[in-house]
């Protein structure tokens, strides 16, 4: 990001926040219902030195991490098995298009009952809703190589494996990656909300449903949301670095860098 790109994100987080001060401070919300911004940043700053806040982090981050990356194997080796046999594609459509819809949420129930741990069923879930978005895009990103540079390679003598490693994987490795960065996102909502539901106190979730109960306190809550959303911003800023260093090329040839 450049740094008049990161000073205009900036201020607009300075503004954001000086409104929601402003809304608070003035009476036009209840402040005992929703706390002044900077009380909330106060605790979000306190949560940072909490050590059992931090575990629950740690099992948030886990159940993520592991479903997102069993979804990314999973959804491109699914993908490149369906753009390789157009028959087989045929009759995987009707069951992706029925399935993808789907919410995870409304998966929970299954989840709890197949799986013995709840870190098990977050991640079979994260599974689940992040496997649509990179299937999707490998999908489209095989089907939109250029013909002409795998029938130029095939005129040289080139098998199909060294069309797929030389031309057809190269290409669409970038929508690949902004797949992933897509189910990122996904996959930290439905974690998280998971975790509100039947996390049973465990994870990022489980702890802004404690901060409810006794009488509540909105200042945690929205603190743990906070960090909620932290977390999301520092998962697609990494990606969006990885995706730079990583295709350089495409990069430069779509300006997406700018």
């Amino acid at each position: 990001m450049r740094p008049a790109q990161l000073a205009r994100g900036a201020a607009g987080v300075a503004g954001a926040i000086a409104i929601a001060e402003l809304v608070t401070r003035t009476g036009l919300v209840d402040p005992e219902t929703v706390p002044p911004a900077s009380t909330v940043l106060l605790r979000a700053a306190e949560l940072a030195a909490d050590g059992e806040y931090l575990v629950k982090v740690a099992d948030t981050l886990r159940a993520w991490l592991g479903g997102l990356l069993l979804a990314t194997v999973v959804a491109v080796a699914l993908g490149i098995l369906l753009s390789a046999t157009p028959w087989l594609n045929n009759g995987a459509r009707l069951v992706v298009e029925l399935m993808r819809p789907i919410p995870s949420l409304a998966l929970i129930p299954l989840a709890i009952v197949t799986f013995s741990s709840v870190t098990q069923s977050k991640m079979s879930l994260v599974f689940y809703a992040s496997t649509w978005p990179i299937l999707i895009n490998t999908l489209y990103a095989l089907r939109d190589v250029d013909p002409v540079a795998k029938e130029t390679l095939r005129s040289f003598g080139f098998g199909d494996l060294a069309v797929l490693l030389r031309v057809s994987l190269p290409s669409a490795l970038p929508f690949v990656a902004t797949g992933v960065r897509i189910a990122a996102s996904v996959g930290l909502v439905v974690v998280v909300s998971t975790e509100l539901i039947a996390g049973a106190g465990e994870g990022v979730g489980g702890y802004l449903m404690e901060s409810q109960s006794g009488g509540g306190h909105p200042d945690l809550m929205l603190a743990g949301a906070v960090w909620a959303g932290t977390l999301g911003l520092i998962a697609n800023t990494l990606l969006v670095g990885m995706e730079r260093r990583a295709f350089r090329w495409h990069v430069a040839g779509t300006g997406a860098a700018s």
